[in-house]
């Protein structure tokens, strides 16, 4: 109650926090009326309850009348502050406004204009990266037709090795070019041009497939008969010598060029990790084709004995070709290639003779065969350099052998078995004269071997080897021993005659 007035209304009873409706009008019903009583009497506390709201009622009524000024000055004086705080926040709205506005005007706009600068910048440059990319693609294409139209021999009196050796580098450099079309790599993008992907389609592909055939017709059709050089003086004997050195550097530059042609290595991919599966497959098939020839042809001449001694001195020269094939190879070392990591920078025109890319070598068949040879406790490292030291070990290393004349002659003696016991299985004429030629067959077959062991004096390659020693009858002085194999060839015959 204000200012003292007496009520007998219990204000503390309303105002208590837990005050509860129903609790309060049960407690008043039971306190105006009997707890015996059947029907309750509801007028008495209804009436009370009604009296109270009208009491209170007009104690509002009263206390609003005598504050009525006072609130309405309290109020109007809160609304002035209100008003007065409302100017001031407007005021320091308007000024932020205006701040915001010249900074717009002076930055904002400013950086978006820096901001399309710099897009025009970006597209710019990426469209100069890649124009300039189109133009090295063009240029190493107009290169490569050109070089495959001298291959095609119009205009040109260049040796078609030279020009296999640069095409190979070309094509080696747009693939390279091409495959790169990662996002901040050289060739981003040029896989979304249509005169590259032209380019790809009609020129590189097909100058790839051109190259790579022509470099393993070279190979295929290797012979010692190309490296043969007259040792008699004049320009005739000059002429040859010339020719053989030709010959060789022919080869060399096949290999080489089918080294860098083989399938791309993974990036950052070391030289010694490195297999030319391309160059391994071409001379892997030259190897089967020698042993399938050589097998196919023996066995004929063993039913047919008069032809045998023209057929032996056949395989002793593809014998001898697979001698200087692995001369050639392990005079060679693993050219740069453009996309292995490499300390030096690749060079700019493939070597294409012997000085170029050989250094001091002696053969595994030298080296395996001979009684010099000193067994030494090398380190990992050492082992491992040797492996890529020349282009002759990963080609041992897919043969798994140690030399190749050994694995050509292992090779077809393994095949020969078989095939001299069917000619005895099947009996006949063929059968008895072999079987009485014994002793004959084991003499030649054991001069094929070691024939066709040793390279000829008069070649190029014998001459640098210094083969050009005779003994006492004016026959080659044979290097290395060679008997094991012999051995091996006799046996598959001579052995299997007597089974």
């Amino acid at each position: 109650m204000t200012d003292g007035e007496p009520s007998y209304i219990d204000y503390e009873t309303f105002l208590d926090p837990n005050f509860s409706p129903a609790s309060f009008a049960n407690s008043l019903v039971i306190s105006t009326n009997n707890a015996n009583d059947s029907p309750l009497d509801l007028s008495t506390p209804l009436s009370r309850v009604l009296f109270d709201l009208q009491e209170i009622d007009t104690h509002i009524h009263t206390l609003t009348t005598k504050s009525a000024l006072p609130l309405l000055t309290h109020t109007r004086e809160q609304t002035g502050s209100g008003q007065r705080v409302v100017e001031q926040v407007e005021e320091q709205v308007a000024s932020l406004t205006s701040g915001y506005q010249r900074l717009e005007k002076e930055v904002l706009r400013k950086w978006e204009a820096a901001e399309e600068a710099r897009v025009a910048a970006e597209n710019s440059w990426a469209t100069v990266r890649l124009a300039r990319a189109v133009a090295r693609c063009l240029s190493l294409g107009r290169q490569l037709e050109g070089q495959l139209a001298e291959l095609s021999g119009r205009g040109s009196t260049r040796q078609d090795h030279k020009i296999l050796s640069d095409a190979a580098y070309a094509i080696v450099s747009l693939r390279r070019l091409l495959s790169a079309t990662g996002e901040g790599e050289e060739g981003y993008g040029l896989d979304r041009v249509k005169v590259v992907r032209t380019l790809r389609n009609e020129l590189v592909i097909p100058a790839e497939n051109t190259v790579t055939t022509r470099t393993q017709q070279i190979i295929n059709r290797f012979s010692m008969s190309t490296l043969l050089a007259e040792e008699n003086g004049g320009s005739a004997g000059s002429s040859t010598y010339k020719q053989a050195l030709d010959a060789k550097a022919r080869v060399i530059s096949a290999i080489t060029t089918l080294y860098i042609l083989s399938p791309a290595p993974r990036p950052k991919t070391p030289a010694s990790e490195y297999r030319p599966e391309l160059l391994l497959s071409t001379l892997q098939g030259y190897m089967h084709t020698s042993l399938t020839t050589s097998l196919s042809a023996l066995t004929k001449a063993l039913t047919m004995l008069p032809t045998l001694e023209r057929t032996l001195v056949e395989i002793s020269a593809r014998c001898q070709d697979i001698v200087a094939l692995e001369t050639i190879l392990g005079t060679l070392r693993p050219p740069t290639h453009p996309l292995l990591e490499s300390q030096t920078p690749p060079p700019k025109e493939l070597p294409t003779t012997a000085q170029d890319t050989e250094k001091p070598f002696q053969s595994p068949s030298d080296q395996a065969q001979s009684g010099t040879v000193t067994t030494t406790t090398t380190t990992t490292s050492s082992s491992s350099s040797s492996t890529t030291d020349n282009l002759l070990q990963p080609l041992l290393q897919s043969l798994d052998t140690s030399s190749l004349p050994s694995y050509f002659w292992r090779s077809l003696a393994s095949s020969l078995r078989s095939r001299v016991h069917d000619i005895v299985s099947r009996g006949g004429v063929s059968a008895r004269t072999l079987k009485s030629n014994g002793d004959r067959l084991r003499a030649e077959l054991r001069e094929c071997v070691l024939r066709g062991s040793q390279l000829p004096a008069a070649s190029v390659l014998g001459r640098e080897k210094g083969l050009s020693k005779r003994d006492a009858t004016d026959q080659p002085v044979v290097v290395g021993n060679w008997e094991r194999e012999a051995a091996v060839m006799v046996g598959a015959v001579v052995n299997t005659l007597g089974k």
